[in-house]
C-alpha cells in the first residue's frame, strides 16, 4: 500500500485547504460565488478521482463519499434547516450579566444543536440586544469563542469533528466524558468575558445606559415546533447505530436508516414553519451550498492523505497525547477542523498498527487509544476558534455582525487581540489540567 501512496497524492488536499484559507483573504468577492468554490473544488478532486481509480483505491473513495461525506451533510443540512426555522425575538437591557447568561445559553445549546445552529440562532438577537451599546466587538469575539467554537463538545452533533469521530465508532455518550475540558474552558471564557464586559459597561456613556434601560422588549421565540424536530435528530443519532443495535453493524448500508429520519426530520421542520418565521430569520440556502461544495473537494481530496498517513504514521513523531493535542490544534487553526480531525485520527490509527507497543494495556476507543481521541476532539474544537477560517461558524458570525455595522477585527487582528491572548493560554492550561 505503501509505494501506492506517493507523497505527492496529498498535493490537491493541501491545495483546497489553502484555497479555503487564501481566497477569502486575498480575493473575497470571487470567493463569495458559490459557484466558484464549486469550480474549485472540481478542479481539485476530478484529478484525484482519477488517480484513485487508476490506482485501484476506488473503494477507499466510495467509503469516503459514501459513508463519511453523505452523513456530514445530511446531519449539518437538517440542523441547518431546523435551527433556521426558530426566531428569537425581543430586547432586554444589554447589562454584563444578561450578555454573560446569552452566552452561557449559547454555550449549552451548541452541543446539542451544533454549534452553526446555536451560532446562527442567537447572534442576531443578540446583535439586536446590544444596538443601544457603543462598546459591543467584545461580545460578539467571546460569542466566536464560546458559541460558535468551545461550547459544542458534549455530542457528536456539537461540532463536526465530533461527528466524523462517531462514525468512526466512538459511542454517542462518550463525549460526555470531555465535560471537564467543556466545562473549564467555556467557565473560564464566561467568567472572563463577564468583567470585561463590566469594564466596557462602565466605559458606555450616560445616553447609552437610558436607552437600553428603556427600550425593552420581552424574548419571544417562533417556530417552537422546531425544537421536537431537533429532538428528534438527537435521538437518531444517539439510538440508530451499531452500539445501540449490534445488526446494523452487519450491513453497512442500514446505518442509513439514521440518516433518512434526520432527513424526515428536517422534511417536517421545512412543512410546518411559517415562510414569515424564516424570514425573519433571514433564513438562505447559501451558507449549506457552501458547506456542501467545499467539503465535497475535501473529503475526495483527502482520501490519498488519509491513506498516506495510516501508512507512514511512525515517520511523523507524533506519538504521544500532547503532541496529538497540539498537532490537531495547530492545524484545526490555520484549516478546518473537520477535515483536521479526520486526519489525526487516520494517524493515530496507523500508528496503533505500526507501533502496537506504544499502546499496551490502554482502554480504546473506535480503534485508537482513548487518550489520542481526546487530544484529537478536544484540539479540533477549541482550536477551531483561533481564527476566522478554524471553523465554519466563525467567518458567518463575522460576516453578520458586520453587517449590523458592528467593527469586527481583520484576520491577524481577531488573532493578537483575543484568541492569542484569551483563547490559547487557557487551552494551554486545559491540556496541562485535563489530558
Amino acid at each position: 500500500m505503501i509505494e501506492k501512496i506517493p507523497i505527492w497524492s496529498m498535493l490537491p488536499f493541501i491545495l483546497m485547504l489553502a484555497s479555503i484559507a487564501v481566497f477569502p483573504l486575498f480575493a473575497g468577492r470571487f470567493w463569495d460565488k458559490n459557484k466558484n468554490k464549486l469550480i474549485i473544488a472540481l478542479i481539485l478532486g476530478i484529478p484525484t478521482i482519477i488517480w484513485l481509480l487508476s490506482s485501484n483505491l476506488s473503494s477507499e473513495l466510495y467509503h469516503t463519499m459514501v459513508f463519511d461525506y453523505i452523513p456530514f451533510l445530511i446531519l449539518l443540512g437538517a440542523l441547518f434547516v431546523i435551527t433556521g426555522g426558530i426566531f428569537v425575538d425581543g430586547d432586554i437591557e444589554a447589562k454584563p450579566i444578561a450578555n454573560t447568561t446569552f452566552l452561557a445559553i449559547g454555550a449549552v445549546l451548541a452541543s446539542f444543536m451544533g454549534t452553526t445552529g446555536a451560532a446562527m440562532l442567537l447572534i442576531r438577537p443578540l446583535i439586536h440586544t446590544n444596538k443601544r451599546r457603543e462598546l459591543k466587538t467584545h461580545t460578539i469575539l467571546f460569542f466566536i469563542g464560546i458559541v460558535a467554537n468551545c461550547g459544542g463538545m458534549l455530542t457528536p452533533l456539537g461540532d463536526p469533528p465530533l461527528f466524523m469521530m462517531y462514525l468512526r465508532g466512538a459511542p454517542f455518550t462518550w463525549f460526555l466524558k470531555l465535560a471537564p475540558e467543556w466545562l473549564f474552558v467555556n467557565a473560564m471564557l464566561l467568567i472572563i468575558y463577564f468583567f470585561a464586559d463590566t469594564y466596557f459597561w462602565g466605559k458606555e456613556s450616560l445616553e447609552s445606559k437610558r436607552r437600553e434601560h428603556e427600550y425593552k422588549r420581552p424574548i419571544k421565540i417562533e417556530g417552537k415546533l422546531n425544537f421536537i424536530w431537533l429532538l428528534g435528530v438527537i435521538i437518531a443519532v444517539a439510538l440508530i447505530n451499531p452500539n445501540t443495535f449490534p445488526s446494523l453493524g452487519n450491513n453497512p448500508y442500514l446505518s442509513f436508516i439514521r440518516e433518512a429520519v434526520i432527513i424526515l426530520m428536517a422534511l417536517l421542520s421545512f412543512q410546518f414553519t411559517t415562510h414569515l418565521t424564516r424570514t425573519s430569520n433571514s433564513f438562505s440556502w447559501h451558507p449549506i451550498e457552501e458547506v456542501a461544495y467545499l467539503f465535497l473537494g475535501i473529503f475526495i481530496t483527502m482520501v490519498p492523505c488519509l491513506l498516506y498517513l495510516e501508512n507512514n504514521a511512525e515517520l511523523l513523531g507524533i506519538t504521544n497525547h500532547t503532541l496529538f493535542y497540539y498537532a490537531t490544534g495547530g492545524l484545526s487553526s490555520f484549516l478546518d477542523n473537520t477535515p483536521t480531525a479526520v486526519t489525526f485520527y487516520s494517524l493515530a490509527k496507523g500508528l496503533v498498527e505500526q507501533e502496537p507497543n506504544l499502546f499496551k494495556n490502554v482502554q480504546f476507543v473506535a480503534g485508537i487509544p482513548e487518550i489520542l481521541m481526546k487530544a484529537i476532539s478536544v484540539g479540533a474544537v477549541f482550536f477551531g476558534s483561533m481564527t476566522y477560517i478554524g471553523n465554519g461558524p466563525n467567518f458567518m458570525v463575522k460576516s453578520i455582525a458586520e453587517h449590523s455595522n458592528i467593527r469586527m477585527p481583520h484576520f491577524f487582528a481577531y488573532m493578537f487581540k483575543f484568541s492569542l491572548i484569551i483563547l490559547l493560554p487557557l487551552f494551554i492550561i486545559c491540556e496541562l489540567l485535563f489530558l
